[in-house]
């Protein structure tokens, strides 16, 4: 098991804590850290509609510069925005149209991943399955 990284919970949280303040809806971060080699933490968060997906992401995006100056390595999906995907190298950020996110269901692909508490700012993860309720 890897140790877990602060900077990408701290990160994570800046990442949900902007979809949230945009209204964004069932907001989860999954410690994949140990699952996959390419980041610690994914960000899942849907929304409403495809100009709230592009809201959501254009406010992430923000929060995440303010954070630590950089903007993401790469952003798929804006042209529909029914799910928009942002690289922050250890952090990455799906915004999903609901739709969408019950269709591929990405929750239930890494339901072996620890849900990570954003909402407090500790970074703790849990041995909670993801669920999008936490």
């Amino acid at each position: 098991m890897t140790s877990p990284a602060p900077d990408a919970s701290i990160r994570a949280a800046v990442a949900a804590r902007a979809a949230d303040a945009k209204l964004g809806t069932e907001i989860i971060v999954l410690d994949v850290g140990d699952i996959i080699s390419i980041t610690e933490r994914f960000v899942l968060a849907s929304a409403s509609n495809t100009r709230q997906v592009r809201t959501i992401a254009e406010a992430v995006e923000e929060a995440m510069k303010a954070e630590s100056g950089e903007g993401p390595r790469a952003v798929e999906g804006l042209d529909d925005a029914t799910w928009v995907l942002m690289d922050f190298g250890d952090v990455i950020v799906h915004v999903f149209l609901a739709e969408t996110r019950d269709y591929y269901d990405l929750d239930r692909l890494w339901s072996d991943a620890p849900v990570e508490d954003w909402q407090t700012g500790t970074g703790v993860t849990t041995p909670q399955r993801a669920t999008g309720v936490v």
